[in-house]
């Protein structure tokens, strides 16, 4: 997951080990896709992110959308709320590609990979920020198909790279001060997807 602007360009699309970008896109675009089928009778029901109910979670993932966006442009994160919390439930498509647009034009020039962005735990490159992004819309996604029983294909390249951003991102001892539980343990071999949200303090 490197980043080298000599490199030469190819005609192929990157995919998302070559460009954190596109992988990043793609686990947006999952999330946009569950967000979106969740049925209206199921916006204040509980998901396995316990301090969200499955509205508070959309509009969190709403919000990451626009810090993602603020940040490519060399904002502040951390001047937005964590949570958008003014939309009815009729607005989530809407809101959800707009927002996304602001994204792609946002992080269009790949020289944003190699500039040291400010995510409300650290400054951190680009080409990083991406990956833990993609690992935050991964598990979210988890999280928001748990709680309205869906199902949704998960792409294997997109929960091994937030796999090794969790890894990396999260001690395995006590996770004071995070937003994440005690790693939970699953069988060695589980789904990629238990594997990866046990790691994060869920329960497959």
């Amino acid at each position: 997951m490197t980043h080298t602007e000599n490199t030469p360009r190819s005609t192929v699309a990157p995919d998302a080990t070559d460009d954190p970008r596109q992988g990043l896109l793609k686990a947006i675009a999952l999330a946009g896709r569950t967000v979106t089928a969740v049925r209206p009778e199921q916006f204040d029901g509980p998901t396995p992110c316990t301090e969200f109910t499955v509205r508070m979670l959309a509009g969190h993932l709403v919000a990451v959308l626009r810090r993602i966006a603020l940040a490519g442009r060399g904002g502040d994160v951390m001047s937005l709320p964590a949570v958008a919390d003014d939309l009815a439930d009729t607005e989530w498509q809407e809101t959800w590609d707009a927002a996304v647009r602001e994204v792609e034009a946002a992080w269009a020039d790949p020289e944003i990979l190699g500039r040291t962005l400010t995510l409300p735990f650290g400054r951190i490159p680009g080409a990083a920020a991406a990956a833990v992004w993609t690992s935050e819309f991964t598990v979210h996604t988890w999280d928001m198909a748990t709680a309205t029983g869906q199902l949704p294909e998960w792409d294997p390249e997109l929960v091994a790279i937030s796999y090794d951003a969790m890894r990396r991102g999260l001690p395995t001892g006590p996770r004071d001060g995070t937003p994440f539980g005690a790693a939970v343990d699953v069988d060695a071999d589980a789904p990629a997807i238990d594997r990866l949200v046990a790691w994060c303090g869920r329960k497959p």
